[in-house]
């Protein structure tokens, strides 16, 4: 338990959540139990089917982890694109733990953060505001029990993992945080100048060796942009997103990049603070 008695905290390896339930105090204690007890095998699963993870997704992968099945199902629903299970590691680790925190418990809320990707549980009646920043913008997204959303993820050039676009950040409100995971690191990869001079990348397999994108190139510099190539390339992550929303991918997403940001689906309505909606 973290020193303020109300937030676990799980560490092992890469995976570091912070995991915090709301409810009667027999209740959050058997829910933590819980949730240790889960993530004590968790990388371990996901260690012995990593070669299979780290592969471009099809619908015939054979995984047979809970946490890498999970990773797939998220996945394939955006092929033909190219994308390895990997892009919802992090959401589909919070997915788990969450679902192990919250059975059979009785919790008003509750969430699991994995380095910024969340897992979310509502009781009838309750929400949870979630911080979001990018830019010069914060704000804050409400999710309510009767909204569809459980997860939320965010990705961009900056964050823990490569990104193929330039992005500040991306985040997104989804049905899950695996869901989230995989469509935050792809719209952040087409939010993009590709062949702009002030852009620097590098193959993926240069910065991490066992990185699932090999060779493609990542960004690893953004020089100074106009406002015209900002605008494009954040217009080219919201054609992204809004085709997302469409197929029922999605919730919402918010781009940022620079000085400009672009909202999408609920963002559109639950952000404190009045910015250009993408319908």
């Amino acid at each position: 338990m973290l020193p303020d008695g109300r937030r676990l905290h799980l560490h092992h390896g890469p995976i570091d959540l912070i995991v915090e339930a709301f409810g009667p105090a027999p209740a959050r204690a058997g829910a933590y139990r819980r949730a240790a007890a889960r993530f004590q095998t968790v990388l371990d699963q996901l260690v012995a089917e990593l070669p299979t993870l780290r592969a471009r997704a099809t619908t015939e992968m054979a995984l047979a982890g809970p946490v890498a099945r999970r990773m797939q199902r998220a996945v394939v629903a955006h092929l033909p694109v190219f994308v390895t299970p990997m892009a919802a590691v992090a959401g589909a680790v919070a997915d788990e733990i969450c679902a192990a925190l919250t059975a059979g418990a009785a919790l008003d809320r509750a969430y699991v953060n994995n380095g910024g990707d969340v897992a979310l549980y509502l009781a009838p009646g309750q929400r949870i505001d979630a911080a979001i920043a990018g830019g010069r913008m914060a704000g804050r997204a409400t999710v309510r029990a009767e909204d569809p959303a459980r997860g939320l993820a965010t990705s961009g050039w900056r964050g823990r993992s490569h990104s193929l676009g330039i992005a500040d950040a991306v985040t997104v409100i989804a049905r899950s945080a695996a869901e989230a995971d995989v469509a935050a690191t792809l719209i952040a990869n087409a939010v993009d100048l590709p062949g702009h001079p002030g852009i620097s990348r590098r193959p993926a397999r240069e910065l991490s060796p066992d990185s699932d994108l090999g060779v493609r190139p990542v960004t690893i510099g953004v020089g100074r942009l106009s406002a015209a190539e900002i605008a494009g390339a954040l217009d080219a992550g919201a054609d992204t997103a809004r085709a997302m929303a469409g197929a029922g991918l999605i919730e919402g997403a918010a781009l940022f990049l620079g000085p400009d940001t672009r909202l999408t689906g609920e963002f559109c309505h639950s952000l404190t603070r009045p910015l250009e909606c993408a319908p």
